[in-house]
């Protein structure tokens, strides 16, 4: 027997789980179309999936749905803005936004952290949302520099500290210990 969840208790729990953004785009009848969407993971090595889960209400999803196909584009701490512009009901999400087509055609968002383009491999029932499997078609090669992802947390955009990206002191300091002490020295 299970027990009545709250809503608002089980969104404010999940907040508790931190997430990257993302924003899954498609073209749909020669417009690019885009939604920001956190429920985003890997799915499998072999074959390599991806899976996202977008509301049954989605206009976005039935874009990307009647297109078959969609990018997901991981967002860089500097781009809330896209996230703030592809989570809104502005009718035209892409005003403003500089993209190029994957090589499947779906728009792959400017300076975007990473993208990984797919084809929809299948769909799942998940309640009010719909559990979307993509079969990766390409990958964006990683980036040089070392960017930080733009991470959702309690509600809030966060993101990773700067000192907290670097080995830690103790790690190095450790390391330095075990490479001139002998192991005569610990009997």
């Amino acid at each position: 027997m299970s027990t009545e969840i709250d809503p608002r208790t089980f969104r404010h729990v999940l907040g508790q789980f931190c997430t990257g953004i993302t924003i899954i785009t498609t073209v749909h009848e020669d417009e690019p179309v885009g939604f920001a969407c956190q429920s985003f993971a890997a799915l499998s090595l072999d074959p390599p999936l991806v899976l996202f889960c977008p509301t049954k209400q989605s206009r976005s999803w039935q874009a990307i749905e009647a297109s078959g196909k969609f990018c997901v584009n991981v967002l860089h701490e500097h781009q809330q803005h896209v996230s703030a512009r592809f989570g809104s009901r502005e009718p035209d999400k892409f005003a403003g936004i500089d993209w190029e087509p994957s090589p499947l055609g779906s728009p792959i968002i400017a300076d975007s952290l990473a993208h990984i383009d797919c084809a929809v491999n299948s769909v799942h029932d998940g309640g009010d949302h719909f559990v979307v499997f993509g079969a990766v078609h390409s990958l964006s090669e990683i980036p040089k520099l070392k960017p930080r992802p733009l991470l959702f947390y309690r509600g809030e955009y966060t993101g990773i500290e700067p000192d907290k990206n670097t080995p830690a002191q103790w790690r190095d300091d450790l390391e330095a210990f075990l490479t001139t002490t002998t192991a005569d020295t610990w009997l």
